[in-house]
């Protein structure tokens, strides 16, 4: 009998395939990163092709590293990158343009005009979110009205949306689904978050077709079967799906209200338990579905960074400061402080809990004696000053103090930046042997959907390997919060 699970980790740069244990342990691993294209300032596109090429090479990866043939594999999870939207073409599977990447802002006067027209406050009553060219919705309309012929053919129902993980379910089944699970319709301004299903005056507002919607589906149940795939055999069930920050909140255990986390990675992203009623946040946050599971959904405040890990990429392919991501810790030691420097890494505009489209990144206090150094100290410090704005917002709205942050993501295995997290959020930090949450959370909503095992299970799977207690001295995180405060005034006003 099968008995391993297969997460497919779809994220921004890049598709990361696990094979997992039914204990949880990590068997084997691979990862496959694909381009970024930047057709205009500010624009940012994926070519779904490659996104596809990148699921089998990472899927053949893992298994060789695991030494397990495709036959082992019981069930599959499905965890990606969230808001990113695909319309294709349903006879053909074909999409009718690149990919339009939750990171684009070109849709951002689109959401001004509806913020004018006095939409703003509807839309968060009934979704949750912000008017935001974060969010999916006005990605879609814009692909029907710049794809000529676009919107006639979806109003006829030829074309069909989704975000990732709709799209890879579709060439999972050989294009016989067409769904979405709760966690990633949430996230499209479509979906009415308390009735978890298509809101049709959310639909008008956007001029969104309803016949191009996927059926929603719950995070842990069987949503269709792999069929024609060059890396996996026919008949594997698709039993978890979820977005890739509730999967990392399910993954790191989160399962009691006011129990948090947060993955460091392209973006920053704070999410908290708040139980089965979603509270509308009156602090820059979004309420989001965290899961759906048995018939009970749980919601989650969250609160999202556009830029952290993406920050020190720019660090190394936009200004050469390093060679690696990793030699960004090494290089910021090389100095005892950023001496004043504060990075702002708005380079896609503000997002929660300040939600400044048209802000751009800002690098304040350089002097003659400003190094390399203190750049990427300065940047490891701008990443920890918009994490801290973020739990700070979100304990305001759950009138609680949180105490204790769960992290994980690529960053979270730098200690400089674990430490300063912890000592300027006033917070203990728990950072666990596995950093790869997400993956690990489909991996285990895949198990709970085909019955292999049960959420209890994933909190014995939880282990530590560090904890960072808070040390700095009060005055020195006053006075390092007000210059990022000031940093954030110059941003958006900006000067």
């Amino acid at each position: 009998m099968p008995a391993h699970l297969l997460a497919i980790d779809q994220g921004t740069t890049g598709t990361t395939a696990l094979v997992v244990s039914l204990e949880g342990d990590t068997l084997g691993r691979s990862t496959l990163e694909f381009p970024q294209y930047f057709p205009k300032p500010g624009w940012v596109e994926h070519d779904t092709d490659e996104i596809w090429s990148s699921v089998e090479g990472a899927v053949q990866g893992a298994l060789r590293a695991a030494q397990v043939g495709p036959a082992a594999i019981a069930a599959i999870g499905i965890t990606n990158q969230r808001e990113t939207t695909v319309v294709w073409d349903r006879a053909t599977g074909r999409p009718i343009a690149n990919a339009i990447v939750w990171q684009c802002r070109r849709t951002a006067d689109a959401c001004d005009a509806l913020k004018s027209a006095g939409h703003a406050a509807r839309v968060h009553e009934k979704t949750g979110l912000v008017l935001d060219a974060y969010f999916s919705a006005t990605k879609i309309a814009w692909l029907l009205d710049h794809v000529p012929g676009a919107r006639g053919r979806a109003e006829t129902g030829e074309l069909a949306f989704g975000t990732i993980d709709g799209f890879l379910i579709h060439r999972l089944t050989g294009g016989t689904v067409h769904v979405t699970d709760v966690t990633n319709a949430s996230r499209t301004l479509l979906m009415n978050l308390s009735r978890v299903e298509w809101d049709p005056e959310l639909c008008r507002l956007f001029q969104v077709p309803e016949r191009v919607l996927p059926r929603i589906v719950g995070n842990a149940e069987e949503v269709g079967r792999t069929k024609g795939l060059a890396c996996l055999p026919d008949g594997i069930p698709v039993t978890g799906v979820a977005g890739d920050q509730q999967a990392a909140l399910f993954g790191q255990a989160c399962f009691e209200e006011g129990e948090a986390k947060c993955t460091y990675g392209t973006g920053a992203f704070a999410l908290m338990n708040i139980g089965e009623r979603p509270i509308l946040s009156r602090h820059g946050l979004v309420t989001t579905v965290a899961w759906r599971v048995q018939e009970r959904t749980t919601y989650a405040l969250e609160g999202s960074a556009f830029v952290a890990g993406a920050a020190v990429q720019w660090l190394r392919d936009g200004l050469g400061l390093v060679k690696s991501a990793s030699e960004i810790e090494s290089l910021a030691r090389t100095v005892a402080s950023s001496d004043g420097v504060v990075f702002v890494p708005a380079l896609a505009g503000l997002g929660a809990p300040h939600w400044d489209q048209g802000a751009r990144g800002l690098i304040a206090g350089i002097t003659r004696g400003t190094t390399a150094g203190h750049l990427a100290r300065a940047t490891l410090e701008g990443i920890a000053f918009q994490v801290r704005d973020l739990l700070h917002a979100m304990g305001q709205d759950a009138k609680r103090t949180i105490t204790r942050l769960r992290v994980d993501g690529g960053a979270a295995a730098n200690d400089l930046l674990m430490q300063f997290q912890a000592d300027v959020g006033e917070i203990e930090i728990d950072r666990p042997v596995d950093l790869e949450s997400t993956g690990r959370g489909a991996a285990m909503l895949a198990g709970v959907g085909a019955g292999l095992c049960t959420p209890e299970a994933t909190k014995r799977m939880l282990r530590v390997a560090k904890r960072f207690e808070p040390t700095m001295d009060p005055k020195e995180r006053a006075q390092h919060l007000a210059r990022w405060q000031d940093g954030i005034r110059r941003t958006r006003a900006g000067t």
